[in-house]
């Protein structure tokens, strides 16, 4: 067992939430049990999370998107009154963390599809797009099917630029708008989860291969490495669930 409060403090030492201008609350989102056994992870606290998490005995669940968006309906009622419910009847904590979880270097779901997609030197490029290189040059259709290899789902490849693929930019979920900041780093390759009407346009016309890799399939990383380092630090058990998502 451990302390809710301990592992909250802990986590806003590690995710530094103070220093991002977020569309939710970070942290404790509903609050539960002040003692935790087993967290749960997962991308989204859907009722479908929920219902595993209950079902697995949860104490916590740990999220990367959470409740209580900006410009939301505030009423609790319907499906939000439904999910809220079934968290304080189980007594379950629901712990959110968005653009911290992102942009960490170590945790944050920029830095983890790095990793699991095979590129070297991930660094910070600006915002919160990254940038790094491949292992070895590639043909754009190679990359694709590499990036499908690695998540498990076919990526939409548009636009045009180099013959081979080096250098690329990256940010997870729905990052589509930052495509110009790839584009005045002069890379050759942009990834993010979703695509928008417009970024197909701006590929095609400004020279650059674009991945629209799945909001869901770019962001279910960083959560469950965070979760597993306070499964290390706290000697809590932990489960990562995947409510598959085909967005």
């Amino acid at each position: 067992m451990a302390s809710r409060n301990e592992i909250l403090r802990t986590l806003n030492e590690w995710l530094v939430p103070d220093n991002f201008q977020d569309y939710c609350p970070n942290g404790l989102q509903v609050e539960g049990t002040e003692e935790v056994s087993t967290i749960i992870s997962g991308v989204t606290a859907s009722q479908a999370l929920i219902d595993a998490a209950i079902d697995a005995g949860a104490d916590m669940i740990l999220v990367h998107h959470g409740y209580f968006w900006k410009g939301e309906d505030q009423a609790i009622r319907g499906m939000k009154r439904e999910r809220i419910k079934r968290l304080l009847d189980h007594d379950i904590n629901l712990v959110a963390y968005h653009l911290p979880l992102d942009d960490h270097p170590d945790y944050g779901n920029n830095r983890q599809l790095a990793d699991v997609l095979g590129i070297r030197d991930p660094r910070p490029l600006g915002g919160l797009v990254w940038q790094g290189e491949l292992e070895a040059p590639m043909s754009p259709d190679a990359f694709a099917e590499l990036i499908g290899e690695r998540l498990a789902r076919v990526p939409l490849r548009v636009g045009e630029g180099p013959a081979q693929i080096s250098r690329v930019g990256w940010c997870t979920g729905a990052a589509q708008g930052f495509i110009g900041k790839a584009l005045e780093a002069g890379l050759d390759a942009y990834i993010s989860g979703e695509i928008s009407e417009p970024t197909t346009h701006t590929a095609r016309e400004c020279g650059i291969h674009y991945y629209a890799a799945g909001h869901h399939a770019t962001e279910r990383y960083g959560v469950q490495v965070l979760a597993r380092a306070l499964e290390e630090t706290f000697g809590v058990s932990h489960r990562f669930i995947d409510c598959d998502n085909p967005v």
